[in-house]
């Protein structure tokens, strides 16, 4: 069974997704922590994390053996969701379930793709057609993923 602990650190009312059984979904067994930012924090973040200057919608990093961590800036995600044809609460969602893909262990590409839209179409709340015919915008890219073996940032490709 999965577990997600849920922190929001914005003045931002958060959507309420089944986080867990999205997690388990994807992630079987693993203990998530996820926490929502302003933009300050997640700057700087990256910039510890991966010498990043930017302010990116979505960190994901392993912090242990079957544990996660996700951070989202909800400010940046109501800023994004338009270019993707989704509400802000389902465009959070789907930065949700690419962190826990990247969690996974998938990298970016196709596959990775498919199955967003397949998870996001079955964890949405609002209509998601446009996004299935959303053309792909490399700026969405912008999280972190640490190898959960060494420690040392895995770039994003």
């Amino acid at each position: 069974m999965a577990t997600v602990s849920v922190r929001n650190f914005t003045r931002y009312q958060v959507p309420r997704f089944p986080y867990e059984r999205i997690a388990r979904t994807v992630v079987p067994g693993w203990d998530v922590s996820l926490a929502f930012v302003g933009p300050s924090k997640a700057k700087a973040l990256n910039e510890a994390l991966r010498d990043k200057t930017y302010t990116p919608n979505v960190l994901s990093y392993e912090a242990g053996k079957r544990s996660g961590e996700i951070i989202i800036c909800p400010t940046i995600a109501k800023q994004q969701s338009p270019e993707y044809g989704l509400t802000t609460d389902d465009f959070i969602l789907l930065l949700f379930i690419h962190a826990l893909l990247h969690l996974k262990g998938l990298p970016h590409g196709a596959t990775m793709e498919a199955r967003e839209r397949k998870l996001v179409a079955k964890f949405a709340r609002g209509s998601v057609n446009q996004y299935k015919n959303a053309t792909k915008n490399s700026d969405r890219h912008r999280h972190r993923n640490l190898s959960g073996k060494d420690g040392r940032p895995r770039r994003a490709a």
